[in-house]
């Protein structure tokens, strides 16, 4: 089992001055300690009530600070869990993905979903289209991603957009391409894109186990229809662990071993507290080597 951190908050004692050197201990820390990956979220206002915060909490953008990231690590895999369609047109998309594999060696993630924070889409003047719309526009991405990394240039007209003559100059160092993950656990339109389009698939623990088995159960269903192979593709689940709170190292072994029972193959967490950095040196010492025999 691979052990991913989702950094979705930038609450640190001390301020906006704190956010760049707290972020940098974090990352580099995380990395020291074995994480396989990287995350953090596409938002501009925060989550209402993640980890107690309001919506005007700080946040950074996604893929500026991903670049910043990936000139702090070496090894560890980057992405935005998940990109929302809504935000970038999908030509400019297709290359701050190219560029953020390249500059970090061939170690990045293209997540992906259709979006869904509609107070922050208005707040910010950005079009929130319907959720119908929104994965039109989430398949016209997957379609343009895979034209576009089969070779150097592509003409390419989907539902909502056409690029004429997009390039892909310089490739992505990623073999043959960075990996696609597909957000959420819709059963007749997000499942179906996972088998048909991508290379890993993402399911937060907040469904409840059921579904999470249930979701990972449709998407089998969707690989035999499409004759993918499931196998190949990766599944990712997303918890929370509060090390300074109620969770111990135990339970988060247990919690570890349960998505591999199911079928997960990479577990990423995110920490109320990862800020005091003990969380993720304990991660290091008694949770990442466990889950790698996992």
């Amino acid at each position: 089992m691979h052990i991913g951190l989702q950094i979705p908050s930038f609450k640190y004692p001390g301020g906006t001055a704190a956010i760049r050197p707290k972020l940098k201990e974090i990352v580099t820390t995380a990395e020291d300690a074995g994480f396989y990956s990287l995350w953090v979220m596409d938002h501009y206002y925060q989550i209402k009530g993640l980890f107690g915060e309001a919506y005007t909490d700080p946040m950074l953008e996604s893929y500026t600070t991903l670049g910043y990231m990936a000139g702090l690590t070496e090894k560890a895999y980057l992405g935005v869990l998940v990109t929302g369609v809504i935000y970038r047109h999908p030509s400019v998309l297709m290359k701050m993905v190219n560029t953020l594999d390249i500059l970090s060696g061939g170690r990045a993630y293209f997540g992906i979903g259709a979006a869904w924070y509609e107070d922050e889409a208005k707040g910010y003047g950005i079009r929130y289209p319907s959720t119908a719309e929104r994965f039109e526009q989430l398949e016209d991405n997957l379609r343009l991603a895979k034209a576009l990394w089969e070779g150097d240039e592509t003409s390419f007209v989907g539902r909502h957009f056409s690029a004429p003559a997009i390039t892909n100059n310089p490739r992505p160092l990623s073999s043959p391409h960075p990996r696609i993950m597909i957000g959420g656990t819709g059963p007749n339109k997000t499942l179906r894109m996972v088998a048909q389009y991508a290379d890993a698939c993402n399911i937060g623990d907040w469904v409840g186990k059921e579904n999470m088995q249930k979701a990972i159960d449709t998407l089998k269903q969707h690989c035999e229809s499409l004759g993918r192979d499931y196998d190949t593709i990766e599944k990712t689940a997303l918890c929370t662990v509060h090390l300074s709170g109620g969770d111990t190292v135990g339970r988060v072994i247990e919690r570890i071993r349960e998505l591999a029972g199911m079928g997960f193959t990479h577990a990423i967490f995110n920490m109320p507290d990862v800020h005091r950095i003990t969380p993720l040196e304990t991660f290091g010492n008694e949770i990442i080597p466990v889950a790698a025999e996992t």
